[in-house]
């Protein structure tokens, strides 16, 4: 073989060779690019566990069971200062209550607030401070517990109240709470311990507000959900769980007061919001409360994304 075609030869080879080398490149560029999404399929799948009525997965969670609560933890949730209500106004409360039109059922007595959630689930675990802290200004809590959210979820272990067993007592308002599983892995790994569970008219009720076009599809049977007896509807948290991470029970309650504190502006002014929608359903009572800068604040967020 000449020279020339030799050198030919070892170009080709050398192309051959660099075309290999660039489809092997290729194909590692979308593996990983394959591999990105199942990741960020996985987190988003993540984010949402929890969240669903009905859990899945086979993990174990070692949250610690609900307790009482302390006698100062309840002080700190149903004492926060007017003034820090007022200061804060929305603060940095998000996903905001939605009117339903026409209304929906309503109590046939008092106007009553209806809240499903669960103790695993760090969404609610968010959003019972707010609910306490809102409920606190028109009556008060006999009992309440503290627990965390579950440790094998999103947000672990987001230290929060549970309305499991809690009393609620008010002139102008009731209050229906279920907690529908505990924080504890059941036996088979395949979801929580339940724990309370909805009468059947409450489940109807449920089932009906939280779906389109009351609540958006994406947020479709999440909790937590309330009902603000046929006015407004929620599901889902007011403001993410992060806000809280670290903190324990003790922490959280005695940073409220502070209007200048991350917690107190998500707490406190996701609490006017929440305020500001069962004032629409007692009628505006009390009127210190419910005409307040803090609650006027929040009833602008009400509808509002």
């Amino acid at each position: 073989m000449g020279t020339d075609s030799r050198a030919r030869a070892s170009a080709r080879e050398k192309a051959a060779e660099m075309r290999a080398a660039e489809r092997r490149r290729e194909r590692r560029q979308r593996i990983l690019i394959a591999l990105g999404l199942v990741v960020a399929v996985v987190v988003v799948i993540g984010g949402l566990v929890g969240v669903k009525l009905a859990s899945g997965g086979k993990a174990t969670s070692t949250a610690k069971p609900a307790s009482p609560a302390s006698d100062q933890i309840i002080k700190d949730v149903t004492s926060v200062p007017t003034s820090t209500f007022n200061a804060v106004g929305a603060g940095t409360a998000s996903n905001f209550p939605s009117p339903i039109n026409p209304p929906g059922p309503q109590a046939a007595g008092k106007p009553r607030t209806l809240y499903v959630g669960a103790e695993y689930c760090p969404y609610c675990a968010a959003e019972r401070w707010a609910l306490a802290v809102a409920l606190s200004r028109f009556g008060s809590f006999g009992t309440l517990g503290v627990t965390h959210s579950s440790t094998v979820d999103v947000f672990p272990n987001t230290a929060t109240l549970t309305f499991h067993n809690a009393s609620f007592a008010s002139d102008v308002m009731a209050f229906t709470a279920y907690e529908t599983a505990t924080n504890q892995v059941n036996q088979a790994g395949t979801g929580y311990v339940p724990l309370d569970t909805l009468t059947a008219a409450d489940q109807q009720l449920e089932a009906k507000y939280n779906a389109p076009p009351f609540v958006p599809a994406s947020a479709q049977g999440t909790i937590p959900f309330i009902y603000f007896d046929g006015h407004y509807v929620q599901s889902g948290a007011s403001y993410s769980p992060q806000v809280l991470a670290g903190k324990t029970q003790e922490q959280i309650a005695a940073s409220l007061a502070d209007p200048n504190n991350a917690i107190s502006k998500a707490v406190v002014g996701s609490a006017n919001v929440l305020t500001a929608a069962i004032c629409t359903t007692t009628q505006q009572k009390p009127v210190d409360v419910c005409t307040s800068p803090g609650v006027v604040a929040g009833a602008a967020k009400l509808g509002t994304s």
